[in-house]
């Protein structure tokens, strides 16, 4: 994955963050703390930042009950293969 793509792929989920924050009526201080994290830390998030620890994002995620979910090609391709047999 190149940069760039990382920066977006980022810049998503600093939206996703950030309107369900809005949307829950919460400041970035309230969402900290219910996130157990520090409000720099949000700010950080939802402005784009692309060091923010992945358990920092989990917690976020958690409070504002978001679910993450993965795909991969080569695991749906086993799945496929291994219920044929």
């Amino acid at each position: 994955m190149n940069k760039k793509h990382l920066e977006k792929s980022f810049q998503r989920v600093s939206n996703l963050i950030r309107e369900h924050r809005k949307a829950a009526k919460l400041t970035q201080r309230e969402l900290s703390q219910l996130a157990g994290t520090g409000k720099t830390a949000i700010f950080d998030v939802e402005h784009g930042k692309t060091t923010v620890q992945m358990d920092t994002i989990l917690k976020i995620f958690q409070a504002l009950n978001i679910q993450m979910q993965f795909t991969s090609a080569y695991l749906d391709r086993k799945n496929e293969e291994s219920s044929r047999s």
